[in-house]
């Protein structure tokens, strides 16, 4: 059957907003326990609601483990991730409304282990079972000043009823943690350390000491540096310490070896590719042992993702031939893994991998939607021209559905996204939120400027002292290459990007012609009062992307685009949760009464009850559809869907 021809912006899609809502249940932070799996399912339609779900080996039957009440989720770094830790089917968790860790076993419910009524956050734990108590990252906010940051310790956190102390320090001093691992033989214990003005991703110490009842012994830094990111300590079976580094330019996988002169890091496969990702959140695992010498790993090269097996006593690596893109949470046990993964034409999964055929099937519940595969736009890889002769990356979605074609005299709109961050990067899978713009005719690019990770460790620092200026020149030059492909149409571009991506939405519209029209969601637009205002774990964040602060607050001002609103005049809709604490929502505000007094066109949508990110599915809903809404009235397109309004003024 022929497609019809319409305006592109005008095509009716399958893809609404509703359908994503329910479709975007989210999977994270997978565990093994023996052959049981478990996963942290995110529900919109439960009001962002994080559960612990269960399923008793491959072809087992789900279980939801945590009470209707209880939402698992940590508020250590504000980002959280390693909510959870299981061990002999016990499951310990952090619970979101109290930051409370409980102990959960199904014939007992859920037991509170850590103090009620005082501002203790818990995250990363894992299971001292041999001393019966958890050994978990603390974010101590209970004693603190109004002006004085929270305190990041490694503490102890005992689940045996007898013992009279509960929870002991076991380190203390470094301004952050993460990581704490045990060794096999649960004598030593290998965590890292940083401080500020470092991320993680900078700069971090991977420490290790003996450890028994009365504490940590014998701390010493093995590896690491105010210039050397170390990602994910990891003990194999035979209890060598692996980590990834980035020392060689690149994210690669090392072994601890022992010699006369001291421990050296031996490279395990090296090649030009990633082995991490940058640790927004705790628990984040790209590779794990099937056996001492054979490690499963997840590595990404010009943005795509693969999995290999690698053979460290030969120094030999399979990549293993899958129908994925994208690789994450990585779980080993004996002759599989575990692992999140999806590709440009599936929504992401737990996937089930045999590493001896090499056959993959999907372990979590089926995605509640599906999308027929002739509406779906599969992304190019493009590697485009930018400032200084360099070259930048993105990912290109034309517009795409199985009904409909645009006029042969018209180009599509354009829509920039930006990956929020700044240090973080896009992929290529399957995303409704960008298939329902292509399925009405718009076009996408996921842009991952300099800074981005995946294209090692000099690409990711092109941003040192350069945020809002490389990632907003990479922006403008991947729509101008569009452009001059004769991909879309010039007139009609329009950026978008939440958090850090928002401040470069904020800063492209400001700063440069090329943009008509753009969306922020929780972005940045004062840089100042982001310092002053923010908490701990990105409280210095800023010194290395744009200059030390207080001492170069002008460099500071200079890119903010609240002190040069009266170069923007391009209509703007900012969408804003109003308990976010990691861009408080004066930031929005800030830029919305700006534009309303200059008589701009501005929209502003705010939530309550969100925070740094939109997990309830009414407000998903109200965001997809108001941001097209914004860009039919900007654009002067006819949408073929009633959407409710959005109040803008000033259009």
């Amino acid at each position: 059957m022929p497609k019809r021809t319409l305006p592109y912006g005008s095509w009716s899609s399958s893809i609404t907003a509703d359908l994503i809502v329910r479709g975007t249940v989210s999977l994270s932070q997978i565990m093994l326990d023996g052959q049981d799996i478990y996963w942290i399912e995110g529900r919109p339609a439960e009001k962002g609601r994080n559960v612990v779900v269960r399923r008793r080996g491959i072809g087992g039957s789900f279980e939801d483990l945590t009470p209707e009440d209880h939402n698992v989720r940590t508020r250590v770094h504000e980002y959280g991730g390693g909510a959870y830790a299981v061990s002999d089917g016990t499951l310990f968790y952090s619970n979101f409304r109290d930051q409370r860790i409980y102990r959960h076993r199904c014939e007992e419910g859920p037991l509170a282990l850590t103090p009620e009524g005082v501002d203790l956050r818990y995250a990363d734990a894992v299971v001292d079972a041999d001393r019966r108590r958890l050994i978990a990252v603390l974010e101590d906010h209970s004693d603190k000043a109004p002006d004085d940051e929270a305190a990041n310790k490694i503490v102890a956190v005992s689940f045996d009823p007898d013992v009279e102390v509960q929870q002991h320090v076991l380190l203390s001093g470094a301004d952050f943690y993460s990581n704490p691992r045990l060794s096999p033989d649960g004598l030593r214990l290998c965590w890292l350390q940083w401080n500020h003005p470092n991320m993680p991703w900078d700069g971090c110490e991977l420490w290790v000491g003996e450890i028994d009842d009365r504490g940590v012994a014998d701390p010493r830094r093995v590896a690491g540096g105010v210039d050397e990111s170390i990602f994910q300590p990891e003990w194999s079976p035979a209890g060598i310490l692996h980590l990834v580094s980035d020392r060689s330019g690149w994210w690669n996988l090392y072994r601890m070896v022992e010699t006369s002169a001291g421990p050296v890091l031996e490279p395990v496969y090296p090649m030009e590719a990633e082995f991490a990702t940058p640790a927004w959140v705790f628990g984040m695992r790209t590779y794990g042992f099937e056996e001492a010498d054979r490690i499963v790993c997840a590595y990404v090269r010009q943005g795509e993702w693969s999995l290999g097996l690698v053979d460290a006593a030969k120094g030999e690596m399979n990549r293993l031939e899958l129908p994925y893109s994208d690789y994450s949470n990585v779980q080993v046990g004996d002759g599989f893994a575990i692992v999140r993964a999806g590709s440009p034409t599936t929504a992401p999964a737990i996937v089930h991998i045999d590493l001896a055929t090499g056959a993959s099937s999907a372990v979590s519940r089926p995605a509640s939607v599906d999308v027929e595969e002739e509406s779906l736009s599969v992304p190019e890889a493009i590697e485009f021209p930018t400032e200084g002769g360099q070259t930048a990356h993105c990912f290109f979605y034309p517009p795409k559905n199985s009904t409909f074609v645009g006029p042969e005299d018209e180009k599509p709109p354009l829509l920039v996204k930006i990956h929020g961050g700044p240090t973080a990067a896009a992929t290529s899978t399957r995303s409704l939120a960008i298939q329902y713009w292509t399925s009405r005719g718009i076009a996408v690019v996921d842009v991952n400027y300099g800074g981005s990770t995946g294209h090692g460790t000099a690409y990711r620092r092109r941003l040192t002292g350069r945020w809002g200026i490389v990632d907003v020149d990479d922006c403008v030059n991947a729509a101008r290459h569009l452009v001059d492909l004769g991909y879309v149409d010039g007139d009609r571009l329009a950026i978008d990007g939440g958090s850090a991506g928002g401040f470069t939405t904020l800063a492209a519209l400001t700063f440069r012609d090329i943009f008509r029209a753009g969306a922020s969601y929780y972005g940045v637009s004062d840089l100042e009062a982001l310092a002053r205002d923010t908490h701990k774990f990105e409280s210095r964040y800023l010194d290395g992307l744009i200059a030390p602060y207080p001492e170069q607050a002008e460099v500071w001002r200079d890119r903010s685009p609240i002190h040069h609103v009266d170069r923007l005049d391009r209509p703007v809709i900012l969408f804003q949760g109003l308990e976010d604490k990691v861009v408080p929502p004066n930031q929005a505000e800030m830029i919305v009464e700006a534009l309303r007094e200059k008589g701009l066109a501005v929209a502003y949508v705010a939530y309550e009850g969100e925070q740094h990110g939109f997990r309830q599915a009414a407000n998903i809903k109200r965001t997809l559809e108001g941001e097209l809404y914004f860009y039919s009235r900007v654009f002067g397109f006819e949408l073929a869907e009633e959407i409710e309004p959005i109040p803008i003024d000033n259009l």
